[in-house]
């Protein structure tokens, strides 16, 4: 299954301070005029600039993304064989000895995935690939960032005293950070969590980087775009219909479509996919690039942009949780 690629969603997102913010860079420069904490940079468009890693960016949302599964979910695996029940555990400790047959050798790869927690089905785990690719966010115009330099202590709890300092670090209070999400293979639950997290982040219910207990860290999220596409499809103009090459599986072709439409029955259960997995929407596929291959676009910030894609795969997501939304 996971050597194939039946869809994929890209959202074209920027993140914009809303306060001090800083992603330290892991190392201090040989420059002593430089501040203690330094924000990391990189070459970008000719030039020098801050950034916000998409590794630091992965990290805070599969945090999160976790967060909200163990609270409506679990955080251990169902132990009456019930696979429908959604649950994170904690990647760093965990052993995935749940991913081993009693001999300790892996287990077959869709037993693999359909024993893996929700979360890791979607951001890896020691044995399946990450379906999620977050690239680096970079600024779109330098000359709009507003980099400061800001002074702290840390107190010693017990005397009231400086423990450590006095220190000196970065932050960016003001710009435009332009970035991507990629999700391949994707069901609309997954879609839709993500959604949520995003909508976490623009609320202010976590942050980014450094020092977020003290006030750091807190961003707005602007969606430009959201594309889904589905590869191994035509549109059908006679019938208004999505067409799945090598198959007689046609949709309407106002349908958003998730990963367990283009398989079999067997194939679904087997890794544990929703079937059906599909939801109505305003916007109408259309040929990709070259005349191969179908999309599916939501442009701006408005409701009726990346919101609705979020709001309609968000439905999913209660579905599987066996709740309605609206």
């Amino acid at each position: 299954m996971h050597k194939r690629l039946v869809n994929h969603c890209t959202i074209n997102f920027s993140i914009i301070p809303d306060g001090p913010i800083l992603i330290k860079s892991g190392k201090e420069g040989a420059d002593p005029t430089n501040p203690d904490m330094e924000f990391v940079r990189t070459f970008h468009k000719g030039g020098w600039s801050i950034y916000l890693p998409g590794s630091s960016l992965k990290g805070a949302i599969r945090a999160h993304a976790e967060r909200i599964v163990r609270t409506i979910g679990g955080e251990t695996i169902p132990r009456d064989n019930n696979t429908n029940k959604i649950w994170a555990n904690d990647p760093l400790n965990d052993k995935y000895s749940y991913l081993k047959n009693p001999q300790g050798k892996d287990l077959p790869p869709h037993e693999i995935y359909q024993k893996s927690s929700f979360t890791d089905q979607m951001f890896g785990n020691t044995a399946i690939a990450s379906r999620v690719r977050i690239e680096d966010a970079h600024p779109v115009d330098v000359k709009q960032l507003h980099i400061e330099e800001r002074n702290g202590v840390a107190i010693d709890r017990v005397f009231g005293s400086v423990a450590v300092g006095p220190f000196n670090y970065q932050v960016c209070t003001a710009g435009d950070f332009q970035t991507k999400i990629h999700l391949k293979n994707f069901t609309l639950a997954q879609l839709g969590l993500i959604g949520l997290v995003l909508r976490d982040l623009n609320d202010g219910w976590f942050g980014l980087g450094f020092a977020k207990s003290r006030g750091l860290g807190t961003v707005k999220i602007k969606y430009n775009s959201a594309i889904v596409q589905y590869p191994g499809c035509v549109i059908n103009e006679e019938n208004k219909q999505i067409q799945l090459l090598g198959s007689d599986n046609q949709w309407n072709w106002n349908y958003l479509l998730g990963v367990g439409e283009f398989l079999s029955e067997e194939e679904a259960n087997k890794y544990g996919f929703q079937k059906p997995d599909k939801q109505d929407s305003p916007v109408r596929a259309e040929s990709m690039d070259l005349g191969f291959g179908v999309q599916m676009k939501w442009q701006g910030n408005t409701e009726a942009g990346a919101k609705d894609l979020f709001m309609r795969a968000v439905r999913s997501w209660g579905e599987l949780l066996g709740c309605t939304t609206s």
